[in-house]
């Protein structure tokens, strides 16, 4: 945002600090020419505002990419970036093109009542039978992917396997979506299972207003009794900014009307939502707490009453890894009795895990359910994952050093050369503020800095900044825009992809004061 004149001030500024015909050491010539040639290097890109644009959008590689000459001289800033988003858009539609965007579900139930209904007597005369018997009863696993086709037209694939007691089956189904306009669109769906004869679906999306949109879902179904049609309708609304409202009417196969309230903000996610319908019938209140720390944990709890029976839920989530989120939910039911699902989202890939312990309401079995998983997770996120995640995270850190390890050795000459050049201009400007009991920067450092006692095993990696600051000091001010510091002449890197601060201590007015100010935070001194 700066100024066509403050951009020449600080060019004259900067071109008196690094004139080469200002030194008389060979040496210090020779750093003052190079540091000269980078600042003129910058004022001609910036006072241009054609090349400004190009720069301000790509950085400097853009500055280097072949095809800026047959640009118009006469387009402005605004115009380089439509056309640079109208380019992003036709490169993100080629990766979309070469993009399959697989989901999977990888479900696995267990049958562990043997743990808490079993009955002693029964198993008196059966070798083994101290050991309860903890089985896997029912599998299903799903898959699909994406491949479009063209801008509007995307084909699906998709197909699922499930088993339980030992019988089960598969499906395979082809969808075809077309996007008919900015307000809708319609896909043809094509199945076949061993277990139901063919499927014909046709499904339709369209926004009626801005706040309103509906959805419709045909379905034909073959099988040995004959055809079997279907029919779901879904109608939402926005009913504030954070609230929407369905209605849902379902008419084939378990046919059914629905209405539901969902409330989602940022801290929380309430659903309200009543069904009439055969076999089922229920109401339903589920809440969400959303914590806003960087592990994004989320806490939630559920009732449902309905001809079925009661079922209270209660769980957690967390995320434990940059891709991959973990959850426990216990399930208290009558008759249901207990369980507890366990679930792992990795990227798109979703592994489920529901434990069937009890088909009673045992206290023990709902207290075990409860704490087994906490003790285990925190013992894990002890032991392994924290361990793990430390030492990636210290690889990738290793790695970006070593990949940037020529650029930062230059550009820590350039700071080093550049505070020696310096030297000259820091003393008038400490005499000057002397003088007029102005602003002396005593010491400044910048880098990472331990204040915390769980991380005094880690190193501080800090350099000192007291000149390049002292020399930007104008008129007993000194004021840094919200970027990062380490682009300031006479700083540089020293911790490569860490967190990193700036530390001043400075006296005015005769009075020593102490500022600390995070890397990309604006600072202005002295403070009011």
């Amino acid at each position: 945002q700066a100024s066509q004149e403050e951009l020449k001030a600080a060019y004259r500024r900067l071109c008196m600090l690094y004139h080469p015909d200002k030194h008389r050491d060979p040496e210090l010539k020779s750093q003052a020419e190079r540091l000269f040639n980078l600042v003129h290097q910058a004022y001609e890109v910036l006072s241009d505002p054609q090349t400004r644009a190009i720069y301000d959008i790509y950085g400097r590689r853009g500055l280097e990419m072949e095809g800026w000459e047959v640009v118009e001289r006469k387009r402005t800033a605004a115009e380089i970036r439509e056309e640079f988003e109208r380019l992003q858009r036709e490169r993100e539609e080629r990766r979309l093109q070469q993009r399959t965007n697989p989901k999977g579900t990888i479900s696995v139930g267990i049958d562990a009542t043997d743990l808490f209904d079993r009955y002693d007597e029964e198993y008196e005369d059966v070798p083994g039978s101290s050991f309860p018997q903890i089985e896997i009863n029912k599998m299903h696993i799903s898959q699909s992917i994406e491949a479009p086709l063209t801008s509007t037209d995307t084909a699906i694939l998709s197909g699922n396997l499930s088993t339980q007691n030992g019988n089960g089956g598969g499906s395979i189904n082809l969808a075809l979506r077309r996007v008919t306009s900015a307000k809708g669109w319609g896909e043809l769906e094509f199945g076949a299972g061993d277990l139901h004869g063919p499927l014909f679906g046709l499904k339709i999306f369209r926004n009626l207003t801005p706040r309103c949109f509906i959805t419709t879902n045909c379905a034909l179904q073959f099988s040995s009794r004959g055809v079997r049609p279907g029919l779901t309708t879904v109608l939402a609304r926005n009913l504030d900014k954070n609230t929407m409202g369905y209605l849902q009417w379902r008419w084939g196969i378990q046919s059914a009307m629905n209405t539901s309230i969902v409330r989602d903000t940022k801290t929380s996610h309430l659903t309200v939502a009543m069904q009439l319908g055969i076999p089922h019938s229920f109401m339903m209140v589920s809440y969400q707490h959303k914590f806003q720390d960087e592990d994004q944990t989320r806490v939630k709890g559920s009732l449902k009453v309905g001809f079925f029976g009661t079922i209270v839920e209660y769980g957690a989530e967390r995320k434990i890894s940059r891709h991959s989120v973990l959850g426990a939910t216990v399930s208290v039911g009558v008759p249901q009795g207990v369980s507890l699902k366990i679930k792992l989202n990795r990227a798109s890939q979703t592994y489920f895990f529901p434990v069937h312990l009890t088909d009673q309401l045992l206290p023990s079995a709902v207290f075990y359910a409860t704490v087994g998983p906490l003790v285990i997770y925190f013992a894990m996120h002890r032991l392994v994952i924290k361990p793990y995640l430390r030492a990636q995270k210290e690889r990738e850190l290793e790695k970006q050093r070593e990949s940037t390890a020529s650029d930062i050795l230059q550009k820590k000459q350039e700071a080093e050369a550049a505070v020696r050049l310096m030297q000259e201009s820091v003393r008038r400007i400490i005499e000057a503020e002397e003088a007029r009991m102005g602003l002396i920067v005593v010491n400044a450092w910048y880098g990472k800095f331990v204040n915390d006692n769980s991380r005094k095993n880690e190193k501080v990696k800090v350099i000192d900044v007291t000149v390049p600051l002292q020399c930007l000091v104008k008129d007993s001010k000194l004021i840094l825009t919200e970027a990062s510091k380490a682009g300031l002449p006479g700083f540089y890197d020293p911790c490569v992809g860490e967190e990193k601060s700036l530390k001043v201590l400075y006296q005015f007015r005769g009075v020593l004061h102490q500022v600390m100010s995070a890397d990309n935070e604006a600072l202005r001194i002295p403070k009011q």
